[in-house]
């Protein structure tokens, strides 16, 4: 079990990104979070499995058809056993 902190830039509020990644975690059985940041940015948190994990990483890294990511910067962080993922 890893835990992961992304923050995603670009063009990436406003064009579905939340509700992509909420859908993709749950698919993928990944608890967490994603919500947008005040300044423009995307912040998401991804517990599971390593490569589930992982995979939502790069999906990030392209996001939905209309999102452009520009940037997308990665944190590892300790698992604290979350079992839901929320959309905020």
């Amino acid at each position: 079990m890893i835990r992961k902190r992304v923050l995603v830039e670009g063009r990436v509020q406003g064009v579905g990104f939340r509700a992509s990644c909420a859908q993709q975690a749950r698919g993928a059985g990944v608890s967490g979070m994603v919500r947008n940041v005040a300044d423009g940015r995307v912040e998401a948190v991804f517990e599971g499995d390593a490569a589930s994990v992982d995979a939502l990483v790069a999906w990030c890294e392209r996001g939905p058809a209309f999102a452009h990511v520009e940037r997308v910067v990665v944190t590892a962080e300790e698992p604290r056993g979350e079992t839901t993922f929320r959309v905020g």
